[in-house]
């Protein structure tokens, strides 16, 4: 085998950039939904826990 050449797909700087935006950009969106789900929590109130059974 040809040990020099790269094994795999090799990205390109602009793919590793847009992957690093898209990743950046998934993990704000989830921050924003476990905030909002913690802020819906906080509304309802303790009562949120008191369900019959």
């Amino acid at each position: 085998m040809d040990d020099n050449r790269p094994n795999g797909i090799v990205l390109t700087e602009e793919q590793k950039r847009r992957r690093r935006e898209r990743s950046i950009a998934i993990a704000l969106a989830l921050g924003v939904l476990v905030l909002l789900f913690f802020a819906v929590t906080l509304v309802k109130g303790p009562g949120v826990l008191v369900r019959p059974i």
